[in-house]
């Protein structure tokens, strides 16, 4: 399994071939075309991220000691930054995303190419993802 930074490098060298920001977003749709649908069970009042503009759920579980996430949105950009983070996160032990840097944020350029909205939405879920991984780092004593 790649770690969390050759996961982050890999997208990074993904979004470098496009100089373009339309080609990058459509990158990002593309990344959220491939996400997946939540199953509706889970979209439900608890896994919605509050502070986000459009809806947005993100469902977590854990096993053999691994933190798995599922996230859905009704906006196509938003899904595709999901698809993104979700790639870095699921499948993570808690340790490794509380002490993950998501540098590929910067490094592609999302930071200066979101609108605030769309960024202090998408640090929610990062909060949120974050928040689960010290819960159950907490409960694991």
């Amino acid at each position: 399994m790649q770690s969390i930074n050759e996961v982050q490098q890999e997208i990074i060298d993904e979004f470098s071939v496009f100089d373009d920001w339309m080609d990058k977003y459509a990158l990002i749709i593309e990344q959220g075309n491939a996400l997946g649908k939540l199953d509706e069970k889970h979209k439900n009042p608890e896994n919605i991220i509050q502070g986000c503009q459009s809806r947005v759920w993100l469902n977590s579980e854990f096993r053999d000691g691994l933190l798995y996430f599922e996230a859905d949105s009704d906006a196509v950009i938003v899904k595709g930054l999901l698809a993104l983070v979700l790639r870095v996160f699921s499948g993570r032990n808690p340790d490794e995303i509380i002490g993950t840097d998501l540098r590929f944020m910067k490094e592609i350029g999302l930071t200066e190419h979101l609108s605030p909205t769309r960024s202090n939405g998408l640090l929610a879920v990062i909060k949120q993802i974050r928040f689960y991984a010290m819960a159950w780092k907490a409960k694991m004593g």
